[in-house]
């Protein structure tokens, strides 16, 4: 089965019988129980985080997601097909996850869950409980930025900090569970928000469209992105973004503004 990072509704609809598909439901759980794509697993976004800790929402260690991978099966031949019910970010940050695992056989849904019910399509009320498979989670930190790695790159002309939050935000007119606020030294700001035809229609704008904007804030697809927000949640969508529109090398910054702001010697613009 090959299936493209970003795919339609109507598409997965046709791969739905595929015995390697795992469709993995990122909403809450009053949400799945309402109506979920047949055959898809919930799974708690809390299982994406640390959860413990200065900085909670850093990524698990390799223990938890071999736990949460082993639950739901995942082996070499799985595709996953990923959507959540806040417009993408946790359905891009799961991609990320899989990815720094090794796993690349990875979909986004476009448009999430309302892009396959405008399509006609039928949902299921029936919870689904994946087959475990034992799975041993090995992190690959080429996805990875920390406060050590950003540092030694701020001055780097080949990386650039893709900053997902909103404007206020990365002025620092609004602050959010912080000490300081404002924005990385040098970082670029293009919203979350931004990538999508909007916030009632959350499919993906076209890519060249896209892509032309972040170019013009210095976004190019020849320099290595790291991509972070307030706490690794919106630029879990930046992430799948850039991979989507062909960025060779991809880092989120996991601890994000919440690690940042609340550090006593981590330079700040406003």
């Amino acid at each position: 089965m090959s299936l493209p990072l970003v795919i339609e509704a109507a598409d997965l609809a046709q791969q739905l019988n595929n015995p390697n598909l795992l469709i993995i439901d990122l909403s809450d759980e009053e949400t799945y129980n309402s109506g979920h794509i047949p055959g898809a697993v919930r799974v708690d976004t809390s299982r994406l985080m640390l959860g413990s800790g200065p900085v909670p929402n850093k990524l698990p260690t390799a223990a938890q997601l071999s736990d949460l991978f082993s639950e739901l099966g995942l082996t070499e031949e799985t595709h996953v097909v990923t959507y959540d019910n806040q417009m993408g970010p946790w359905a891009g940050r799961m991609i990320w996850t899989l990815n720094l695992l090794g796993h690349e056989r990875c979909s986004f849904l476009n448009g999430q869950l309302k892009a396959w019910t405008n399509a006609g399509l039928t949902l299921e009320t029936t919870a689904n409980i994946p087959t475990e498979v034992p799975f041993r989670a090995t992190i690959n930190t080429d996805y990875l930025a920390d406060i050590a790695f950003i540092k030694q790159h701020l001055r780097d002309s080949h990386n650039v900090i893709w900053d997902a939050r909103s404007g206020d935000e990365y002025r620092g007119a609004k602050i959010v569970n912080a000490q300081k606020g404002g924005h990385i030294p040098g970082a670029r700001l293009y919203e979350w928000t931004q990538v999508m035809i909007s916030t009632d229609d959350t499919r993906l704008r076209p890519a060249n469209e896209i892509q032309a904007e972040l170019d013009r804030m210095g976004i190019s697809t020849d320099k290595e992105v790291i991509t972070h927000c307030q706490t690794h949640r919106r630029s879990g969508l930046t992430y799948l973004v850039a991979k989507h529109l062909g960025f060779k090398k991809v880092r989120c910054y996991d601890g994000s503004w919440f690690e940042w702001g609340n550090q006593p010697d981590t330079p700040v613009e406003q």
